[in-house]
C-alpha cells in the first residue's frame, strides 16, 4: 500500500550561539510512514521533538528553523479545482505557501495540545468551526454554520445547535477538546495530527476522547476516505489504546518503530524498555520505589557524539560513544537504533 504520509530523513535545525555559528539539531534523520486508515503513535519525553515534527508536517515551523529531508504526502483526494496534480505525492517541505495553506486544514488537520489557548476566547465556538469551513470552501455563512453544527454532532456534543453559540469559557475541558476535534474534521481531512489531545483531562473524559477518535476513524463520514492519524503523546498507556504502530523518539532521534503488540511485548531499545518498566501496574510492589531511567535528556546544545541515549544506558558498550547507530530491522516490521539490541 502506498503511504499516505512518508517522512524521509527529516532534520530540523535551529541557529546556535552566535560565537559558534553551529546549528542545533532539534530533530535528526527522522523517517517513518503512515498508511491510509492507520494510527501511528509518536511517543517520547518532553523535548524529544514530537511536536516539532507535527509542526513541520503542517508547515508551521518558525522562520528561524532550517528543515532538510522530505515530507511526502499522497494527495489522492484532491479535486481538479484544488491542489494539482491529483494522485501525485507532494513534498510538503518544498510546497509553495499558498498551496500549503490550502492543504493545511483541508487535507491535513491538527488538534493542538491545549484547547483553552488554541480557541479564540471572544468568538462563539460554532463561528470558529464555521471559519475553518469558509477558509476552504466557497459556501455561504449559513451553510458553513450548518456544517459546524453537524461537525459538533459528529463528535457527540449534546445539543450542538445550542452549544455552537457558546464561548469557550462556557464549556468544560472535555467539551472544548471535542470542539477542537470538530474543527479538525469538519473539512474531512485525510490525515489528522493529534498532539497530546488528552492532556489535563481526567481519566473518564480522557477515555471518552480516545473512544471518540477511534469511532471517527471507523465512521463513514460520507466520503470515500479512511482517516489516518498521527497520535502524539508522552503516555504509553494512552497510545496503547489507539495506535496500530508506535514510534519512540529520544532527543530528536527515532530510536524504535514497531507494531504496537511487538513494542509492548518485546521492546528492543533500552530506552523503550526503561519507559515501560517505569509504568506502575496493579502487580507493582508498593513497598518498593518505582523504577526510573537514570539521568536526564541532554539539551540540544550538548548532544553526545554517539548514541544519544548512551550516557543513560545500562547496556552501553564503547562503540555507543563514537557514532550514532543506524536504525536496523530486528524483527519483521520492528526497527531499533541500538548496536547491542541482539545481545
Amino acid at each position: 500500500m502506498i503511504p499516505l504520509l512518508d517522512i524521509r530523513n527529516l532534520s530540523i535545525q535551529f541557529p546556535g550561539p552566535t560565537e559558534s555559528r553551529a546549528g542545533l539539531f532539534a530533530v535528526r534523520d527522522l523517517s517513518f510512514s503512515i498508511a491510509p486508515g492507520e494510527v501511528l503513535g509518536l511517543v517520547g519525553e518532553s523535548g524529544s521533538g514530537k511536536s516539532l515534527t507535527s509542526l513541520a508536517i503542517m508547515g508551521l515551523l518558525p522562520p528561524s528553523a532550517t528543515i532538510s529531508g522530505e515530507i511526502m504526502f499522497q494527495n489522492g483526494a484532491a479535486r481538479p479545482t484544488e491542489l494539482q496534480p491529483i494522485n501525485k505525492p507532494l513534498n510538503l517541505t518544498t510546497l509553495d505557501p499558498e498551496n500549503l495553506r490550502r492543504l493545511r486544514g483541508s487535507r491535513i488537520a491538527m488538534i493542538f495540545q491545549e484547547p483553552m489557548t488554541a480557541l479564540n476566547p471572544v468568538m462563539r465556538v460554532g463561528d470558529q468551526i464555521a471559519e475553518a469551513v469558509l477558509a476552504h470552501h466557497r459556501v455561504s455563512k449559513s451553510e458553513a454554520w450548518s456544517r459546524a453544527v453537524e461537525g459538533m454532532r459528529d463528535v457527540a456534543i449534546p445539543e450542538p445547535e445550542r452549544r455552537a453559540r457558546s464561548y469557550p469559557h462556557q464549556l468544560s475541558g472535555g467539551m472544548r477538546q471535542r470542539v477542537m476535534i470538530a474543527m479538525a474534521i469538519v473539512n474531512r481531512p485525510q490525515l489528522l495530527i493529534a498532539d497530546e489531545p488528552t492532556t489535563a483531562l481526567d481519566v473518564t473524559i480522557q477515555q471518552q476522547i480516545l473512544d471518540l477518535l477511534n469511532d471517527l476513524r471507523k465512521k463513514d463520514l460520507g466520503q470515500k476516505f479512511s482517516l489516518a492519524m498521527l497520535f502524539i503523546s508522552h503516555d504509553l498507556a494512552v497510545v496503547s489504546h489507539v495506535a496500530d504502530r508506535v514510534a519512540v523518539m529520544y532527543a530528536g532521534s527515532l530510536v524504535e518503530l514497531a507494531p504496537k503488540a511487538a513494542l509492548f511485548s518485546a521492546p528492543a531499545h533500552p530506552y523503550t524498555r526503561g519507559l515501560l518498566h517505569a509504568i506502575p501496574t496493579l502487580s507493582t510492589d508498593r513497598a518498593l520505589p518505582l523504577l526510573t531511567i537514570e539521568g536526564t535528556v541532554p539539551p540540544i546544545s550538548a548532544l553526545p557524539s554517539g548514541c544519544l541515549f548512551e550516557p543513560r544506558c545500562p547496556h552501553r558498550i564503547p562503540a555507543c560513544a563514537t557514532e550514532l547507530p543506524p536504525l536496523v530491522e530486528v524483527a519483521p516490521g520492528h526497527f531499533a537504533r541500538c548496536p547491542v539490541v541482539n545481545r
